[in-house]
């Protein structure tokens, strides 16, 4: 009989093991404990859970097979997620990394890590020449978002990964946006893939979390000191609750992805959009390439409207999404990303990338789409 292969729909759900060895409950016990009983006779793997928690662990087993890497990793935040993972590197390193960027990744980079001394470089991560031209020899790594915030460019991931394998450096990718329903970076070379998991990974805007995954034990060992070193650990209810929201990535992607696209389309034609931007848009710049990687395009529209009238009465009016920062949930999120996601750019940076005051971005949830159509056109004709 041949190997039968688990569908991603089916791994979603029983990945993490769907059953419980003890009990048989169908939910992983959430194992609320700081420290664990010491038998000198019988020593268990369990002594701090810091450095190690059973609900945890189910988590990082969970991702690990997702992605299908070596080893996963469960963080207190995204940005922990990234700063244990940088933390791994020297002082005098170089790293380069994609110039549009999420804002706290931008202040962790310019503000923090030049104190530790590394040396980041940050370059237009769609053109693979100058990602090239930009290598030194004290190049270690290359950081990316495959597809960026807010514009939502599109890096040519296996171009990078062929930079990567050409000069021997490290490949750090974040796929919080696309997430491993509709991208493995790991099957196709990377060395480490790392998720905001308050997105879309949970779902329902009531978890903060990073998740990420190494290809290599080498890679993993160095990742699992730091996590434990730095205390950039999830805690045990909150990796209960990312478990749950994980199981029902899939059908939230598909329903949230089709609605996006309706929404898209329909601010497209309106005579207050300046611009719409959404990677299934057949004109979207590298278009192919994303469908050469990821076998969807996401929840998520970027767009800009023509007068800053419109942006107040969009603020001000819109009933339905939430006005706030994140996106990936349930609900839809709408973000001004000048003065939310990233506000910790520096204005005049904001300005070279086009984050304009008239800039939104919007992460659709579950709701029916025509009603976020009615919305949004109530909105912006008051």
């Amino acid at each position: 009989m041949k190997n039968h292969v688990l569908g991603l729909n089916t791994l979603l759900l029983h990945a993490a093991g769907d059953r419980d060895p003890v009990t048989g409950a169908l939910s992983a016990p959430i194992y609320q404990v700081s420290t664990f009983h010491r038998d000198h006779e019988n020593p268990s793997k369990y002594d701090y859970s810091r450095s190690g928690n059973p609900t945890r662990d189910v988590l990082e087993e969970y991702i690990a097979k997702i992605e299908g890497g070596s080893r996963g990793f469960a963080f207190s935040s995204g940005m922990a997620a990234i700063s244990s993972i940088f933390f791994t590197f020297s002082p005098g390193d170089h790293i380069i990394a994609c110039r549009d960027i999420y804002g706290g990744s931008y202040r962790f980079f310019t503000q923090v890590l030049k104190q530790w001394h590394l040396d980041i470089e940050f370059v237009d991560i769609t053109d693979n020449e100058a990602v090239e031209k930009a290598i030194k020899s004290n190049t270690k790594a290359i950081f990316l978002e495959i597809v960026s915030n807010p514009f939502l460019h599109i890096a040519d991931l296996k171009g990078i990964l062929d930079l990567c394998r050409k000069y021997h450096l490290s490949s750090i990718v974040d796929n919080t946006f696309l997430t491993p329903y509709y991208c493995r970076p790991l099957e196709l070379g990377a060395d480490i893939v790392l998720h905001s998991a308050t997105k879309f990974l949970n779902g329902h805007s009531d978890v903060v979390a990073g998740l990420a995954a190494a290809n290599s034990p080498e890679l993993a060992d160095k990742i699992g000191f730091m996590q434990n070193a730095l205390g950039t650990i999830l805690g045990p209810q909150d990796s209960w609750l990312l478990l749950r929201g994980l199981k029902t990535l899939g059908v939230r992607m598909e329903r949230q992805s089709s609605s996006a696209l309706k929404i898209a389309q329909w601010l497209s034609q309106q005579n207050w959009i300046r611009k719409v931007y959404h990677t299934a848009f057949p004109a979207h710049p590298r278009r192919e390439i994303l469908n050469d990687l990821s076998s969807g395009h996401g929840p998520l529209i970027t767009f800009e409207v023509n007068h800053p009238d419109i942006a107040d009465n969009l603020r001000r009016r819109l009933s339905i999404p939430a006005i706030a920062v994140s996106l990936g949930a349930v609900e839809s999120i709408l973000t001004h990303p000048a003065t939310m996601s990233h506000a910790s750019i520096p204005a005049v940076v904001r300005e070279e990338l086009g984050i304009t005051d008239n800039l939104f971005r919007l992460s659709v949830g579950l709701e029916d789409p025509a009603d976020i159509i009615h919305d949004f056109d109530q909105a912006a004709s008051c």
